[in-house]
């Protein structure tokens, strides 16, 4: 007999994964191929495990990313190859498609990503919009955001004001929240350093 279906979730979480093998390429110069590649799995495991119990959904077209045995519980959709705005986008359609009706972006290059850390994002008002800028106050490594009405992203330098000002555009109350864990990304050779 098959399972009873249970009440659907509230928030869920999109976790875009360009790839492990490829990804990082700006660490090139100061950690080789394995070592950027094991870098990428321990940050991506940190952010799978800052979700808890959330479901997740992880956007990759990566075929490494695919196999990768900690993701083996969790829901893998094809990135559209539209760059991270359509990849983020693809994610929440997704999550909005099963009934949640709050999303976490949470990306995957977040080594102090705490386990349960993005949870508390799921309590988040209706209409609230979430945003954890990066330790240089540019990026949008979480963003914390209801399904409706339907977001537009825009990600690369200076995301974080960007996403602030179409959330605001759109009528919903951002919220900025600093957390130096959530918004430690690694992005470049000086970010291995601290």
């Amino acid at each position: 007999m098959p399972p009873v279906p249970g009440p659907v979730p509230r928030a869920g979480v999109v976790i875009p994964i360009r790839a492990f093998a490829s990804g990082n390429a700006r660490l090139a110069a100061v950690l080789d191929d394995r070592e950027r590649l094991d870098l990428a799995m321990t940050m991506a495991a940190a952010v799978l495990g800052a979700a808890g119990e959330l479901p997740i959904v992880v956007v990759s077209s990566a075929p490494e990313v695919k196999t990768w045995p900690a993701i083996a519980a969790h829901t893998v959709i094809d990135d559209p190859g539209t760059g991270l705005d359509g990849a983020v986008a693809a994610g929440c359609a997704h999550l909005a498609a099963l009934g949640i009706v709050r999303i976490i972006v949470a990306h995957a290059d977040l080594p102090r990503a705490r386990p349960g850390s993005l949870v508390r994002f799921a309590a988040d008002p209706p209409a609230v919009v979430s945003i954890v800028p990066c330790h240089r106050d540019d990026g949008t490594p979480v963003i914390s955001l209801p399904v409706s009405p339907v977001f537009e992203f825009a990600y690369g330098p200076d995301s974080a004001r960007r996403h602030a000002a179409t959330a605001r555009r759109a009528g919903l109350t951002v919220r900025v929240v600093r957390d130096a864990d959530l918004g430690y990304d690694v992005d470049i050779p000086e970010d291995l350093l601290s």
